[in-house]
């Protein structure tokens, strides 16, 4: 599955020819061409972001701050035609992994890209989704068996409790609203109530006490596993 990379560029002919580059490259790519429509977004959790700092609307550097609010791992490159040491130093305070000095080379950005894509995403184990057996916090998940051990004793989970587990597991670290718990374990065709999620987390917790599931209020739900 490509990477998914979302820029937010409010110059239309540099959005428009950076996209080209990195669709080229095999990512797929969401562009935006002000701050406010890429605020909303954030959620989606794409595996980068590339942000110009002077934009329309919410500017780069209020970006970076809610998207490393909600998930500190997310990797974001700057972008600025603007005062190049300022904008570096005050995008490395933010969290910012690279960042470029307009104007720029096309293929410079590629090179980076692929460059931080690799560095941040090489530790993930490119098997994990299709092994069977997932190890967290001493427990022995197996999913093609469905079942869960923790000191050689199995614990019973509900279909709902099962898929929850390997949702949270699925993307530790990282948080998770209602809605895209509900769609993934429930299925874009659940109509029922979101507190649904809500109860299932709680049998979650009592029966499987030693991973540590914590409630983001107005927001929704991590999985918080030590490094």
């Amino acid at each position: 599955m490509p990477r998914k990379i979302y820029m937010v560029e409010d110059e239309k002919s540099l959005n428009v020819l950076l996209e080209k580059y990195l669709v080229n490259e095999g990512y797929e790519v969401t562009t935006f061409a002000d701050g406010d429509s890429a605020f909303n977004r954030i959620s989606d959790l794409p595996d980068m972001w590339i942000l110009d700092i002077a934009l329309p609307g919410i500017d780069g550097y209020e970006l970076i701050k809610n998207i490393k609010d909600y998930n500190k791992q997310t990797p974001v490159i700057f972008m600025s035609a603007r005062n190049e040491e300022l904008d570096r130093v005050v995008g490395l305070e933010l969290g910012s992994d690279d960042y470029l000095s307009k104007p720029f080379l096309p293929r410079e950005l590629i090179i980076r890209v692929n460059k931080l894509i690799e560095r941040i995403y090489s530790n993930e184990s490119i098997d994990e989704d299709n092994s069977d057996y997932i190890f967290i916090e001493g427990y022995k998940i197996s999913k093609n068996q469905r079942t869960v051990f923790f000191n050689d004793s199995g614990i019973a989970l509900s279909k709902s409790e099962f898929d929850m587990l390997i949702c949270f597991v699925s993307n530790k670290n990282i948080l998770l609203t209602r809605e895209q718990i509900l769609e993934y374990a429930w299925g874009v065709d659940y109509f029922g109530s979101d507190r649904v999620v809500d109860d299932t987390i709680r049998r979650l917790r009592k029966k499987m006490e030693a991973i540590n599931i914590e409630t983001v209020y107005g927001l929704g739900y991590k999985l918080v596993v030590r490094q």
